[in-house]
Parts: C-alpha cells; structure tokens; sequence
C-alpha cells in the first residue's frame, strides 16, 4: 500500500545533497574515519507497511504487564491510582496540551490561571505558604531542595536518610557532585530513620537533613523528633512526602518542614511505564526569592480584573546564571493540571476517603501473610516490606505471580544488600479483596 505522502522521497535527497554540495549521503560521513564506522547492516528488519507496522507496535506493546490487565502490587515510587476519567477530557483539550511557556501574560491566562491554582493546591497540602509551578519529578525536586538549603545556609554538607528514595539520593549525589557538596547518609532502625545516628551526624556545617515520609519502605517518619535535630544546629529540614497520604497524615509544612517536595504521580497522573511523572516544591515564606524554577501569581489589571503573571522566574534562562537558584528550565504544567484536575474533583473528603482505602487495604493485605513475613513494626501508609524464606528469590517469586495475572512487588536487594530476600510490596485503593487474597494464595501456594 502506497501513500503520496513520504516523509523522505528520492527528490527530497537529491534537493538536501545538492543544497549541501555532497553527490552522495556516503559522502557527508567522509571525515568520519572508516575504522570506526559500523560496517554491515543493522539487525533491524526491512521496511514495513502501515498495517503491518501497526500490527508490530501492537504485537509489542502487547508484551507489556501493564496494569490494565494485570492487579500490580508493585509501587516503589509510582503507584496504581484510580484516574478520574475527566482528568483526560480536560487536559486534552488543545489550549492545554498545545500550550508552551507563558511569555506573553496577556494571551496564557489559562495556563497560567492552571499553574496558579496547581501552587494553591500544593499549599494546602503541604501546608507551606509558598510552592513553584512544579518540577520534572521528585527526585529532581528533591536535589533542587539541597541545592537551595545549601545557598541558603551558605552551607556544603548535606545529611540524608537511607529510607529516602534510591533513585532520589543517586540524583542528589549527582546534583552534590557539580554543586561541590558533602552528602552524608544516615542508617535506618526498623524501617525508619535511626534518630541517634541522625543527631550524631548534624553539625554547624550541616544545611539541609532530608527525609521522606512515607518512606521507601512505606513507613512514617517521625518529623516531629527530626525538626529539632537540624534546626537546633541552624539547617534546614526537607521532607519528601506522598501527596495523596496527606489525605490522612499531619501537613509537614505543620511540623516545623523548611521544604516540603514530592512527586505529584499518584494525584491523577497515569504510570506510563514509569513516567513522565511531576514533583512539586513547597517552601516558607522565607525561603521564597531562594525557590527553584518560576511562580505564577495573582494580580489585577487596571480595570480591576483578576489576571495572572509570572511574578518570579529565578532561573539562569531569566537572570544572571550566577545568581540563578536553579538550571531547571520548564515546569510540567500539563501533569501538574493533572494533578489540579485530580485534587479539585476529589476535593477534601475524596482525598481522606481514598487515603484512608490505601490505608486500610494495605493494612488488610498485610495482616494476610503469615505471621513473621512482614518486617518492620512501623507504622505504615500503603506500602510495606516482606521477607522471603531462605534461599528463595524475589524474581522466582515474581515470575510466578506474574503467570497468576499479578504484577509482584519491587526487589529490595537490588537497592538494599542488606535486604536481599526482601519485597516491598503496594496495595492501593485500585485493589480489590479478591485480588489481594488471591495474591496472598499464590505466595502461599510459590512458598
């Protein structure tokens, strides 16, 4: 099947080679030496037509365990939340996805009235007074969060929790690296930050302790016995938290948090095999001229009409790169009007409700192992942590499931030597009673 339309036809190559002045596509590789050319053909097949390429792509997305077709319980930084079904019908409509960088207030007043209420939200739920358009992720978000403690204090030594994030801390380490500073890492007690190992490792060089809560176990942190630790010495306390437990759990901004950041993935925004996804930056009022990326704000224009702006752009695109906070040079605005779109339908009561269904149903699931498989005795959101008998192996177990119809939980040996044998498993409002005691049989029936 022919169509008119080639991206490329023969005519095109031609016109490209004449314009270049080279009488053959061979010819614009000359000063590539031969020796280090791939000689042969690629191992790729031929040349496709449409329904057939069609088929293929299928025929190869079909190869994904998605979460469609299978019950996952596997989390471990992205989750299977339920997506309300006008989140999609918002966010494509074409003044949104389409929509670039607001330069030009005067005609982006959607965008930038979606950003704004993004940051109002995000407020609310950190309890912090201020919060930026929103970051690529919050692992990303998390570094800028060092990077800003670190200015602030005018400080280099950053301390973080174990319990926080593998990813988070391989990102920060890479941020700390080209920033010039010192990240120290503090050990864990069953399942949470051990406190005396924190205390001991702060000192006045310290800038920023940061924690997560729920942790990469699932487990809560004890904000309230971290604050003092830090802010005793003059630094700064940085809390990564779960957007959706803050249904059910204190605001941290409420506990004394300098910074609160995240990853906005569970609020509306689908997995896609593991993003994009969209983190949010929360700060106190203080910290505001220091905050990351850009903030839109609310103004009025001479005939009184509300109108947004973008009111602080401190990144080195904007101003001077020596005083940039930040070489982030965009936002995620159309996952974080997800992320609006998911908080303004659920509104208050939703977000406790479906807090309180992850809640529970972990709870109910872990209950359901045999006694001694659950690890830690903290207390716990919607994630917890399993230990395999010896000799077993989580991809066997894994592997297992996966042919029963369930997606097996996140390997824990692969972060955490120490936990080899271990599985930190997931259990959000998505799962049915049915299909977690149909996971726990088939553990079972595996062991």
């Amino acid at each position: 099947m022919k169509h008119r339309y080639l991206p490329l036809t023969k005519q095109d190559e031609a016109a490209m080679l004449n314009a270049v002045g080279a009488d053959s596509i061979e010819r614009l590789f000359a000063d590539i030496p031969a020796s280090v050319r791939f000689q042969g053909v690629l191992p790729m097949s031929s040349a496709h037509d449409e329904p057939s390429l069609l088929k293929h792509m299928r025929d190869l997305s079909g190869r994904n365990a998605d979460a469609d077709r299978f019950a996952s319980f596997l989390g471990a930084g992205i989750y299977d939340h339920h997506i309300p079904v006008v989140i999609q019908h918002v966010i494509s409509r074409s003044e949104f996805y389409t929509a670039y960088t607001p330069y030009q207030p005067e005609i982006s007043q959607g965008e930038l009235q979606a950003i704004f209420e993004f940051q109002s939200y995000i407020c609310e739920l950190t309890g912090l007074p201020v919060a930026n358009a929103s970051m690529y992720d919050g692992a990303t978000a998390l570094a800028e969060a060092a990077a800003l403690a670190s200015g602030a204090s005018r400080r280099k030594r950053i301390v973080v929790s174990r319990t926080v994030h593998p990813e988070a801390r391989e990102i920060l380490r890479t941020s700390a690296r080209g920033l010039g500073l010192e990240v120290t890492e503090v050990g864990f007690l069953d399942g949470v930050t051990d406190l005396e190992a924190l205390e001991a490792a702060i000192d006045e060089s310290t800038a920023a302790v940061l924690v997560q809560t729920p942790n990469f176990f699932g487990c809560l942190e004890n904000v309230r016995a971290i604050e003092p630790l830090i802010h005793s010495r003059g630094g700064l306390l940085v809390v990564s938290v779960n957007p959706l437990s803050l249904g059910l759990l204190e605001a941290p901004g409420k506990l004394g948090a300098d910074v609160v950041v995240g990853d906005a993935q569970p609020l509306g925004i689908p997995m896609s095999l593991g993003g994009p996804t969209c983190g949010f930056f929360a700060v106190t009022e203080a910290l505001m001229r220091k905050i990351p990326g850009r903030i839109v704000g609310q103004t009025a224009d001479r005939d009184g009409k509300r109108g947004f702006v973008l009111t602080l752009q401190a990144r080195e695109q904007h101003i001077r790169r020596e005083k940039a906070t930040s070489n982030i040079c965009s936002n995620q605005a159309l996952l974080a009007l997800c992320a609006s779109v998911y908080m303004s339908v659920m509104g208050k009561q939703g977000m406790q409700e479906v807090a309180r269904l992850n809640l529970n149903k972990a709870h109910y699931a872990a209950g359901r192992f045999p006694a001694g498989t659950k690890v830690f005795g903290a207390p716990f959101f919607n994630e917890f942590v399993l230990k395999l008998p010896e000799g077993a192996t989580v991809k066997e177990l894994n592997a297992r499931l996966l042919g029963a119809g369930y997606i097996g939980g996140y390997d824990l040996g692969a972060a955490y030597p120490e936990l080899a044998g271990h599985v930190l498993v997931a259990v959000t409002e998505r799962r049915t009673k049915e299909e977690i005691d149909g996971f726990v049989r088939e553990w079972e029936a595996w062991l």
